[in-house]
């Protein structure tokens, strides 16, 4: 069974700086994305940031690039997101994700088969 358990979000002021975690069992597939998306209340849900999980290679939303940066740990099997410089627009619920084989459509969520819970994030001005 494959779970996605994410942690670390919370309440920080703006410019502060938070570190969520993914924790993945039951899913170690090569040629996988492992992403972050985010929905804030009334809006739709959208991709945060990504990491391929075995050439590591990264995509960043536009709004996010320069402040946020995603990185895996093969070995515990997570991902995290270091967001830092936060925004009162980075309030959401963060979700992690992951879809095998890696999508072409990476951006969308309907191409991801497996999610967590997700996590609040509030930034407040």
């Amino acid at each position: 069974e494959v779970q996605l358990v994410e942690s670390g979000g919370g309440l920080v002021q703006a410019g502060g700086s938070l570190r969520l975690t993914c924790a993945i069992t039951g899913f170690t597939y090569d040629d996988a994305a492992i992403a972050w998306f985010r929905q804030a209340p009334g809006k739709e849900r959208e991709e945060v940031s990504l990491v391929h999980s075995v050439d590591g290679s990264k995509y960043y939303a536009e709004g996010v690039r320069g402040r946020f940066t995603i990185s895996r740990d093969r070995a515990k099997n997570t991902v995290s997101l270091q967001m830092n410089s936060l925004k009162p627009e980075d309030t959401a619920v963060y979700y992690c994700a992951a879809a095998h084989p890696f999508p072409i459509n990476y951006y969308l969520t309907e191409s991801y088969e497996y999610w967590g819970q997700g996590t609040q994030v509030t930034v407040s001005s």
